[in-house]
């Protein structure tokens, strides 16, 4: 028991539903989990999804006029996402929000784009989305900032927090791509639709994609709702409980 991290989270509205239980014997009796999906190929090869990938020695070249990452190292990376001005959303940002963590987490999780109170500073994650945000991962043991990588498809905060375009997420995916390729997780927990589609490279809903294992260049991918999402829609949190039981499983793997 951990009377703080209950309290947390009576505070948040998500009472006991979020502690995860310990194996017991009647957990042998219990129907075995959904099988994974078959991996999906995302850009790029398919390799067994179970398996850590090595880090990529290859990547496309960028198309003309595109953010060129690929040889960028951490503080390289850091470099160039505060000095960035590929798309329009840097004339209104206070600072590019990389993100947060040890850079040899073992999960990564991916949420949309920077808010007001990330553009202030500098961290992805820490309003009220945050908050549930942390206790979703204390629920299953992990903590922000060991083993745990926090990061959002877009780097800068979108006028009145609006929904990322296009062309705005085009022009980071460069970055996102080359701190998974530095990063090498385990895991990857998209969060929510945008940053689905981002790393998917394609349109999906929630409701379709979730419970499946996908496979991001040899790396276990899994599709869960965006906590700000969960402080709108208090029945999906159950839901996304069972996300995180099925990331865990993953892991355990």
């Amino acid at each position: 028991m951990n009377p703080q991290r209950d309290q947390i989270l009576k505070e948040l509205g998500l009472g006991p539903q979020w502690r995860l239980r310990q194996a017991s014997a009647d957990d042998a009796k219990a129907p075995a989990a959904p099988a994974a999906a078959p991996a999906v190929e995302v850009a790029g090869t398919a390799v067994p999804s179970r398996r850590r990938a090595a880090p990529a020695t290859e990547t496309a070249a960028p198309a003309a006029g595109a953010v060129d990452a690929r040889n960028l190292d951490w503080d390289g990376l850091a470099t160039a996402v505060a000095e960035c001005r590929a798309c329009g959303l840097c004339a209104a940002r206070k600072q590019a929000v990389l993100g947060v963590g040890g850079r040899q987490a073992d999960w990564l999780f991916v949420g949309e784009a920077p808010g007001a109170e990330e553009d202030e500073r500098g961290e992805p994650f820490v309003g009220q989305a945050g908050k549930l945000l942390d206790s979703m991962l204390a629920a299953i043991g992990l903590k922000r900032g060991e083993n745990v990588y926090i990061a959002n498809s877009v780097k800068c905060r979108p006028p009145n927090n609006r929904t990322p375009e296009p062309a705005e997420t085009a022009a980071c995916w460069p970055y996102l791509e080359r701190q998974i390729e530095l990063l090498q997780p385990k895991l990857i927990v998209a969060l929510g639709r945008p940053a689905a589609q981002t790393l998917l490279q394609r349109e999906v809903k929630i409701g379709a994609v979730r419970g499946q294992q996908f496979d991001y260049k040899g790396i276990p991918l899994i599709v869960t709702y965006h906590p700000a999402y969960l402080l709108r829609n208090l029945p999906d949190k159950a839901r996304a409980w069972e996300d995180l039981c099925f990331a865990r499983r993953i892991v355990g793997s």
